[in-house]
């Protein structure tokens, strides 16, 4: 497996930025390019939770959450993707550095297809890509956070 992350410091509490990543069915108020989300299970937020989010460029994809750590952080296994990817395993987490600010925080974990070659290409050309994209998540999670939520509970 190749791991990549991004952090990102913001001036909002830990509980605060919860508030906005713990509502897991609403990727899509602070994923900016996230443009629809599907729940696929009666549970939407917790273990076993489900969404298919729907991206700007046409593509898809399915994540279920195999972990989650009630006001910190959940991950969740991608499927019904379409990159190069045999497994992929993103988690989202949020960390006190003190009263009003937090620390955001996204990881992959991934198995690139193509053996060497595509091991290669996982820790340059994507690890790079995701990376940048990560950052722009987070952002999009931190304008969310210091605006407050939209809509009501999970």
């Amino acid at each position: 497996m190749i791991t990549t992350q991004r952090t990102l410091d913001i001036d909002a509490s830990a509980p605060k930025a919860w508030a906005v990543l713990g509502r897991f069915m609403h990727i899509d108020d602070f994923h900016p390019r996230v443009t629809k989300v599907d729940v696929l299970t009666t549970e939407v937020t917790g273990k076993g939770a489900r969404r298919r989010c729907h991206f700007k460029d046409g593509s898809s994809a399915v994540e279920e959450v195999v972990d989650w750590q009630e006001g910190r952080s959940y991950q969740v296994a991608l499927s019904g993707f379409s990159l190069p990817l045999k497994q992929a395993f993103a988690t989202l987490s949020v960390e006190p550095l003190g009263n009003e600010r937090a620390r955001l925080s996204m990881r992959m974990d991934f198995e690139v297809k193509y053996g060497p070659l595509g091991w290669v290409m996982g820790k340059t050309m994507m690890s790079r890509m995701m990376r940048g994209m990560f950052l722009v998540v987070l952002q999009g999670l931190e304008r969310r956070v210091l605006a407050g939520p939209t809509g009501a509970s999970a």
